[in-house]
């Protein structure tokens, strides 16, 4: 399945948001109303994202529910492949031919959005907000308009794995991660000094999340510029300059994947990364020496705040069906269904006193229970740093802007104006 990672999909909003600019009707050509009252009835489509595959019998028996318990509704069932996700959104979108319900991420739900294309939550279904997590709901908010443009789904974050025998072997407490950037950078030159620059903390330069984390405002409210440049950004580079300088940061962290930054965790190289329950096994297999020192902690922010992933439902606001379509898109994503959802697979549920079971507070000994409870507390309270018109060419400007400060061939505040600026430039564009 399709989890919550940093989707490879904004570059084509752009070109989505080109192409809703030619249209004015969606599913059906409904009206313009945003109002969801009236009778649940009639036939209605639903698109995920690649999800058939892996859970073709828990949508079917979801479906089946929904239209027992909504005598004359009937649902039909899309799902689509990973692959080009957007461009069929874009084109459905600038056809007419969007479902009702769609399963969206919030970097697509802008431009819908933005074409009038997406539901207002706010208007047309204000009164489920509260049974939502405050950050999950505010995912699907886009800047420079007002409402909320999709249910929560499911949710995931990456607790951070450190390796105890490395802090302890540099004098630093092993029980004591560090919490925020001021520790985890007094933490990372330590490490270094006293291993004589062998072993580094991380092993990846810092993104716009680590730009949210630390406290930077990287967009403005009204959505027309980024400002991930203001001196707190400037400062955040600074201090990753004199990492990379000490070789507190992994001298090929310019060029890491999450392949090779996990490979380095693995050799002891580097002493602190993200990770999963799945990293903790091959640890166990492959490394025990490491296994035995792993240390779980949330990732590192100066807000109290960690970063969530997260996937949403949108409703098609020409849809015809509204009623319908706004039922069971929070069919979908209520509470009892997240928690059942959640069960078959490692994401978490966007639902509020969810995250209060025993299945993500207790522990049970095993590796994958020991994750998901460290995951689950950090995200009560998460928010998505990534703002949602950041496209991945923006996110390529950040990251040669990162590197051109880090190689001294530009300053950091010079580095990042100039990303600043290329950046709104290709949002105008958009």
């Amino acid at each position: 399945m399709r989890a919550v990672p940093r989707r490879a999909t904004a570059a084509i909003a752009v070109t989505l948001a080109s192409a809703l600019s030619l249209t004015a009707c969606g599913s059906g050509g409904g009206d313009d109303s945003t109002s969801a009252e009236g009778k649940v009835e009639g036939n209605i489509t639903f698109q995920t994202w690649n999800l058939q595959a892996n859970f073709k019998d828990y949508f079917n028996g979801l479906i089946k529910e929904f239209e027992k318990e909504h005598p004359g509704t009937k649902v039909k069932w899309i799902d689509q492949p990973a692959e080009a996700y957007a461009e069929k959104i874009s084109a459905g979108a600038a056809g007419g031919t969007l479902p009702d319900v769609v399963n969206v991420s919030p970097d697509l739900v802008a431009p819908l959005a933005k074409a009038g294309l997406a539901l207002d939550l706010d208007k047309a279904a204000g009164k489920y907000e509260k049974e939502y997590l405050p950050g999950a709901w505010a995912s699907h908010q886009v800047p420079g308009l007002d409402g909320t443009y999709a249910f929560p789904w499911y949710l995931n974050t990456g607790p951070l794995f450190y390796n105890k025998s490395l802090f302890k072997k540099a004098g630093l407490n092993e029980n004591k991660p560090p919490r925020t950037y001021d520790e985890l950078f007094t933490a990372s030159l330590e490490i270094a000094e006293k291993s004589k620059g062998e072993v580094a903390t991380l092993a990846n330069v810092p993104s716009i999340e680590d730009f949210g984390r630390y406290g930077v405002r990287t967009m403005n409210k009204e959505g027309t510029e980024f400002t991930f440049n203001e001196p707190k950004g400037v400062e955040l580079l600074e201090r990753y300059v004199e990492l990379y300088k000490a070789k507190a940061l992994d001298s090929q962290a310019l060029s890491a994947t999450p392949e090779s930054a996990g490979k380095k965790f693995l050799t002891q190289s580097v002493a602190m990364n993200p990770g999963s329950a799945l990293d903790l096994a091959k640890f166990e297999k492959e490394a025990p020496g490491l296994y035995k020192n792993i240390g779980i902690t949330d990732m590192v922010t100066n807000t109290g705040k960690n970063n969530m992933y997260v996937m949403g439902v949108m409703v098609n606001a020409k849809s015809e069906r509204k009623p319908a379509a706004v039922a069971f898109a929070h069919f979908v994503t209520d509470k009892k269904h997240q928690e059942e959802f959640a069960r078959k697979v490692a994401i978490f549920p966007s639902t509020k006193g969810s995250l209060d079971d025993p299945y993500y507070t207790k522990q049970d000994g095993t590796d994958e229970t020991r994750v998901r409870v460290a995951a689950a507390q950090s995200l009560k309270d998460a928010v998505n740093y990534t703002p949602v018109l950041l496209s991945d060419q923006m996110k390529k400007e950040l990251q040669n802007a990162v590197a051109r400060a880090l190689q001294g061939k530009e300053s950091p505040k010079a580095a990042l104006d100039g990303a600043v600026e290329a950046c709104n430039r290709l949002l105008q564009q958009s």
